[in-house]
């Protein structure tokens, strides 16, 4: 009997690549638009009007889009075709549950079992993401995520479990996309929150071993996007309650 693998590709590797395919060129642009908040959740997604603006044809952007449902980051019902995943707190509060489950067992895990090339390989990701968090001419997103999800990655590197890399790849995109939505409509930069105060702490117990304080900073770290976007979604529902109604 032969165990399954799940399909574990270099889609998330560091950095840009050139696509092997046309449908893999489909997929990482449309995955990139619907994380960035271009293809808005619940957006009917046609083939006839994408497969110009992708430049591919109708095959290869239904096998795209087919491998984004398999994402859960597009949605398909049956003869009425595609829709950009919809977003809501419950998803967003089940998406952070699981990541914390996830995440933090693999980081004790690895913390258990890394070796010197697993600390070297965290040191350089932190210091990336440092110089990114850091840096004096001012904020460039599409850099900070990539390295951002590069220190994820380096702090579960010597879990040994490809099942739990994968769900986590897939996890990071969700919260990705909620990260992107909350910072264009939530403003969190008012927020008060230094997430390189946040990435340090992770570090710094990581680094030493010190593996319950990683765990407690990292799903800290983790559960603040998820409450930050909560809070300013019941103040924006308080501002709309007290606004007067048009004719009273």
């Amino acid at each position: 009997m032969t165990s399954f693998t799940p399909r574990l590709t270099n889609l998330d590797a560091a950095g840009p690549q050139a696509p092997r395919t046309l449908a893999e060129g489909a997929y990482l642009s449309l995955r990139r638009d619907v994380v960035c908040g271009k293809l808005a959740p619940g957006e009917k997604l046609r083939v006839e009007h994408l497969k110009d603006q992708y430049q591919v044809g109708s095959s290869t952007l239904r096998e795209a889009l087919s491998l984004l449902v398999s994402d859960a980051l597009v949605t398909v019902e049956g003869q009425r075709g595609f829709r950009v995943a919809p977003i809501s707190m419950a998803d967003l509060e089940d998406v952070t549950n699981t990541r914390v489950m996830l995440e933090t067992e693999a980081l004790r895990q690895s913390i258990r079992r890394g070796d010197e090339q697993w600390a070297e390989t965290l040191r350089a990701s932190y210091q990336l993401l440092s110089q990114s968090e850091t840096q004096s001419e001012g904020p460039q997103p599409e850099l900070w995520e990539r390295r951002n999800k590069n220190f994820h990655e380096a702090l579960i590197a010597a879990h040994d479990s490809p099942w739990t890399k994968y769900m986590l790849a897939i996890l990071y995109r969700h919260a990705e996309r909620y990260r992107n939505i909350n910072w264009r409509l939530t403003a969190a930069h008012t927020s008060g929150r230094n997430v390189h105060i946040e990435h340090e702490a992770i570090f710094q117990a990581a680094i030493h071993r010190r593996e319950a304080r990683a765990l407690l900073e990292l799903e800290a770290h983790i559960r603040l996007t998820h409450d930050i976007v909560k809070m300013q979604a019941q103040q924006k529902l308080a501002v709309k309650d007290a606004a007067p109604v048009p004719g009273e």
